[in-house]
């Protein structure tokens, strides 16, 4: 694993953008706008599903905010995978950061079943007990996200 780990972070894209004083900021501060698009819209969200902004009419709104959190997610992957082949091995050897992919998994299958709870739900109009706490840690997964996500770089 340390040779392909290797192997990525000598990729002569990456060694460009490790050589470059431009380059490298502008993609981390692209992620950064990224995730703060992705996890402001998924609070959004989950506030909506649970009530909030009750003026706003419900699908229209989510619809728009799923569409910019998938925009948003998709981005971040791309140039955090970009940021991770820059420091490969110590991103893969970092506890944080695989805490970090752990819970960006456990959000992606929290949001997975309650697209498939949701659907049977939709017909009663009342968002269950059990859902609206699945909504609730939907948020606090991708708040945890956010903060680990600021911790690798400290850790």
């Amino acid at each position: 694993m340390a040779d392909i780990l290797a192997a990525i972070e000598g990729l002569p894209p990456v060694l460009a953008l490790k050589s470059s004083f431009v380059a490298y900021p502008l993609v981390n501060a692209l992620h950064i706008l990224l995730i703060g698009a992705l996890v402001t819209s998924v609070l959004l969200m989950d506030l909506r599903v649970l009530g909030a902004f009750g003026s706003v009419p419900a699908a229209p709104f989510v619809a728009l905010l799923r569409r910019v959190a998938f925009v948003a997610f998709a981005g971040a992957v791309l140039t955090g995978a970009t940021l991770f082949a820059v420091r490969a091995r110590d991103y893969a050897a970092s506890p944080v950061f695989l805490l970090k992919m752990v819970l960006v998994a456990i959000a992606i299958l929290n949001f997975l079943l309650f697209r498939r709870l949701e659907a049977r739900v939709a017909k009663s109009g009342n968002l269950p007990a059990p859902l609206r706490l699945q909504v609730i840690f939907s948020a606090a997964l991708w708040l945890c996200v956010l903060v680990a996500g600021r911790f690798i770089g400290f850790y």
